[in-house]
């Protein structure tokens, strides 16, 4: 048995890849492939037990891997940002979470017949909706730029506070079992305890980072060293207070000034991946098929409320006040599916509470899981319809995400942000992108492939990509991942001279291989040169007198003809792709020399 342990668990790996890859390669939420899995390996087949696998360290294995899973989430929340959103947004997360939790709750008591300890959990552990599982939905369905800002900031901010939330709940549930003299005494100890260890945790982790006391190359395994010491010795001192340590922790981090947590916060959505990839396996193949049959119309009754009463409720009374109609209203009201958050902590709950003798520790866990499956299945197979049924579809994308702020990165998302075109101009080096944020052009900070820009990338809107980095494998890459988003039409990468090799070393294969941005001929070195010589980019209104013909007797090889907007101000590329004819009407962006540059608008 022992000899298979090892074997077992790098299945469980393979499994958990492969699971993400078929998420991927579908499309869709990678909550649904993980738990099809997690059931199919474990209740189903038999072939998972992980009870037996893992024995006593299965309670620490996912106590430690939920710690990491919350600490990362708390990182991601900044005051800031909850100040300077819609007020529909602070709302939602404010008091909107506490309609839809009483009201859960009530009904969590009503039909299922909980306890109203665990009622209350059950109803702070499904206000959450996650972000990992909103962001693949909104660019599925493509809602106005309004709904799609709100649900997606919301499933941000929601994660750690509905966390936060959960946990302050389970530790008056786990305090209830003293003398009800004490109940409030051990729960103010728990929370006192875990605040004051984050706050103690998040001040250590930042002196070393700022004061240089750690090498760089140090810092993240550090900070997971120190997240996981915080929560172990916050349980060391009050049972079941470490989740609120780490929580507090990221949060104050988050918020701490002077404090790049860029480099850490990338590593974390790596190892969160990694985690929740596994944990769900785990905990999915845990689930009892019986508790499930035993639920009954209760069941029913608590899925109605979470969908048609306590979500609408907390919308309408959230929107208060806002310019939002009745149709936008009802299109928050029905994309809400819960996510990753509320299975791993749940889980973990569950399982804590089994030993703490809690009879209905399973249903709690059972209940949670369904909510997941139903409203992420029941809302990505409706939300394009209810969306497109209430005309709140956003318009076809006239936007533009620039990959790479060099030199000619800047100058062409300047030059498409002056004629009004949406632009994003995304790279990880947060001092390339100073131009660009000091000239007004919205900008991306990271990498456009990374869990980070799969969150916060807003790219409403946005419908063409233009990978002009510095690094061939990156923009291979990203041509990739935003084909199936963007379309293979509009995928475009600009030549770099080491893919001039004449013996085709450097030469990407014919099916990874997008339109050439403005011509097989044009590369990186040649737009830098001239660049580099004075020329500008120049906007030229095209008319019966003087045609795209006559533009080019005049330039002729001086000028580099870039893209073209048609009179319905619709953006075409000049590329390996299609030979533009622009006509009387169009205007044409192009490369110029000085001298002309200079008696005109230039970019």
């Amino acid at each position: 048995m022992h000899d298979l342990i090892p074997l077992t668990i790098a299945v469980i790996l393979l499994i958990s890849v492969g699971a993400q890859w078929l998420a991927w390669w579908l499309g869709l939420p990678a909550i649904l492939p993980l738990l099809a899995v997690g059931i199919i390996v474990g209740p189903v087949t038999g072939w998972l037990n992980p009870d037996h696998l893992f024995g006593d360290l299965l309670f620490p294995m996912v106590s430690l891997g939920v710690a990491v899973i919350l600490f990362e989430g708390a990182l991601t929340l900044r005051f800031k940002e909850i100040r300077g959103r819609v007020r529909v947004v602070r709302n939602l997360v404010s008091f909107g979470a506490l309609i839809n939790w009483l009201l859960i709750a009530l009904a969590t008591r009503l039909c299922m017949d909980l306890p109203w300890s665990l009622a209350l959990l059950f109803g702070a552990l499904v206000t959450v909706t996650g972000p990992t599982v909103v962001a693949p939905l909104l660019r599925s369905v493509r809602p106005q730029h309004e709904i799609a800002s709100i649900l997606r900031w919301e499933g941000i901010l929601i994660d750690p506070i509905g966390a936060l939330l959960a946990v302050l709940v389970f530790e008056f549930t786990i305090s209830e079992q003293a003398q009800i003299q004490n109940t409030l005494l051990l729960f103010g100890t728990t929370v006192v305890a875990g605040a004051l260890l984050g706050l103690a945790g998040a001040w250590l982790l930042t002196n070393l980072i700022c004061r240089q006391l750690l090498p760089e190359y140090l810092h993240r395994i550090a900070s997971l060293a120190l997240v996981l010491g915080v929560f172990a010795f916050s349980n060391t001192l009050a049972e079941e207070s470490g989740l609120l340590a780490v929580t507090v922790m990221g949060m104050r981090l988050a918020n701490t000034r002077n404090l790049n947590i860029e480099d850490i916060l990338n590593f974390k959505e790596t190892l969160t991946l990694l985690l929740i990839s596994i944990l769900f396996i785990v905990l999915a193949a845990r689930l009892d098929p019986h508790a499930f049959a035993g639920m009954g119309w209760g069941a029913l009754g608590v899925m109605l409320t979470i969908l048609f009463v306590a979500r609408p409720a907390a919308v309408w009374l959230a929107a208060i006040g806002s310019k939002l109609t009745w149709q936008q209203k009802v299109a928050l009201a029905w994309i809400a599916p819960r996510g990753i958050v509320a299975a791993a902590v749940s889980a973990l709950f569950a399982l804590q509470l089994e030993r703490l003798g809690y009879a209905d520790a399973r249903t709690l866990a059972a209940l949670t899981f369904l909510v997941i499956l139903v409203t992420v299945i029941l809302q990505s197979l409706t939300a394009k319809a209810v969306v497109k049924k209430l005309r709140l579809a956003a318009p076809p994308p006239r936007g533009v995400l620039v990959m790479g702020a060099t030199r000619v990165g800047y100058a062409i998302a300047k030059a498409l942000y002056e004629r009004e075109i949406p632009v994003i101009l995304a790279d990880p080096v947060w001092q390339s992108l100073r131009s660009a944020r000091m000239a007004g052009i919205p900008v991306y900070h990271g990498n456009v492939l990374s869990e980070h820009a799969d969150t916060y990338l807003d790219l409403n809107g946005i419908g063409k990509l233009l990978a002009m980095s510095l690094w061939m494998e990156r923009n291979t890459l990203a041509g990739l991942y935003f084909r199936p988003l963007f379309g293979a039409d509009q995928i475009y990468t600009l030549r770099l001279d080491e893919e001039r090799d004449s013996i085709n070393r450097n030469r990407v294969i014919a099916s990874y291989r997008t339109a050439r941005l403005f011509g097989e001929q044009v590369t990186f070195a040649r737009l830098q040169d001239r660049l580099d010589q004075g020329h500008a980019i120049r906007a030229t209104p095209l008319t019966a007198n003087f045609d795209f013909a006559a533009f080019s007797n005049k330039w002729g090889e001086q000028a580099i003809p870039l893209f073209a907007l048609d009179p319905k101000g619709v953006l075409r590329v000049f590329s390996t792709r299609e030979t533009l004819q622009p006509g009387a009407g169009w205007t044409l962006i192009s490369l110029l020399p000085p001298t002309e540059a200079k008696n005109s608008g230039t970019a």
